[in-house]
């Protein structure tokens, strides 16, 4: 048995400027965290004995013989990259429901990968598990996501995330003393909407319009130096960076008509008269959740606002994807019936 933890992800700034369409032609940068919220994987050989070969649980249940037959994109897509004959048993649990805007489809696929390496006896670096990520997500899956998620996923931490034009991906760690952190992290506030959406349908539709958001993807990642900033100074006052979330959510709203609607806009407001700084939605758009820049003594009336809503406290990880649980059992022979040779205990393989 292998159990996989990976992290889900804030992204503050520069969201958008990650789509390939955009950066490679004009280079993209991003600033977020990944967060001690996260998707849990368990993987392990499935004897021969059961009916089916492969066993994967989440919101389904998926008792089938052939990849080819998965439903699970990312788990198909997966198991098929990294050339896996064997029968397997993945379950998927997780601290944040899935379609929320906090990077839950490339913890998975991270996560699943990490997995499945460690039961092969691999442990891969973070940028190979972010790339083969990136890879798994755009050029198998095709969905229309972003190549943000995949790395907080894989590397944890506070971070810049600068996109080049020949692909390659730079991170920058933003240094913070501890109380600093600290300061930081107590004025944020993370707020579930209860609106669930597509993301890679949002995401399919401000790809299309990539031409003409020029100007405001340009203003979004120009943002991104203004908060590093702020972040990397000696203050203890962050208020600014509350100003700058809610500078860029008023550029965010206008890319597509699907990124807000009438409830996340009134939810928005009663944050903001309620003492909130500033504020944005997470993710494509659409539902999901909310992160707030609110002062420790002004949230117990914002959290009274939004009485209806729930607040997720939350502190920032610097693990990134990481095996919990090392027990592989290596089931070499199984396929032809001789005895099986099993490998159990110890620590994770360099």
């Amino acid at each position: 048995m292998i159990i996989s933890r990976t992290p889900h992800r804030i992204s503050f700034f520069g969201g958008g400027t990650d789509y390939p369409a955009w950066y490679l032609e004009y280079g993209g940068q991003v600033l977020g965290a990944a967060i001690d919220k996260y998707c849990y994987l368990s993987c392990r050989v499935l004897p021969p004995y059961f009916e089916t070969k492969h066993r994967i649980v989440y919101s389904r249940i998926e008792l089938v013989n052939e990849i080819d037959e998965i439903q699970h994109p990312s788990v198909r897509e997966t198991l098929r990259f990294l050339g896996d004959g064997e029968g397997m048993a993945i379950h998927h649990d997780g601290d944040i429901p899935a379609r929320s805007g906090m990077g839950s489809s490339s913890a998975f696929t991270v996560g699943l990968l990490k997995a499945l390496y460690a039961l092969r006896g691999h442990l891969v670096d973070r940028e190979r598990l972010y790339r083969e990520a990136i890879h798994v997500e755009q050029d198998l899956i095709r969905e229309n996501v972003g190549s943000q998620d995949q790395v907080w996923a894989a590397c944890g931490g506070l971070n810049t995330i600068e996109f080049l034009q020949n692909g390659e991906i730079l991170v920058k760690p933003i240094v913070m003393k501890p109380t600093a952190l600290r300061r930081f992290e107590s004025c944020l506030m993370l707020v579930f909407t209860g609106l669930a959406r597509d993301a890679s349908e949002v995401a399919g539709e401000q790809i299309k319009r990539l031409p003409g958001l020029r100007a405001e993807l340009r203003a979004m990642q120009g943002l991104v130096g203004d908060a590093e900033r702020i972040l990397a100074s000696e203050r203890e006052d962050y208020a600014d960076f509350g100003r700058l979330l809610n500078e860029t959510w008023q550029i965010k709203r206008t890319l597509t008509p699907q990124i807000t609607n009438g409830d996340i806009d009134a939810l928005y407001a009663t944050a903001l008269a309620a003492g909130a700084v500033g504020g944005k939605l997470l993710g494509a758009g659409g539902g999901g959740f909310m992160i707030f820049y609110v002062e420790p003594e002004q949230q117990p009336q914002v959290r009274r606002a939004l009485g209806e809503y729930l607040h997720i406290p939350f502190s920032i990880d610097f693990q990134g994807s990481e095996i919990i649980v090392y027990r592989p059992e290596i089931d070499v022979e199984a396929q032809s019936g001789r005895p099986v040779r099993r490998r159990r205990g110890g620590a994770p393989p360099a």
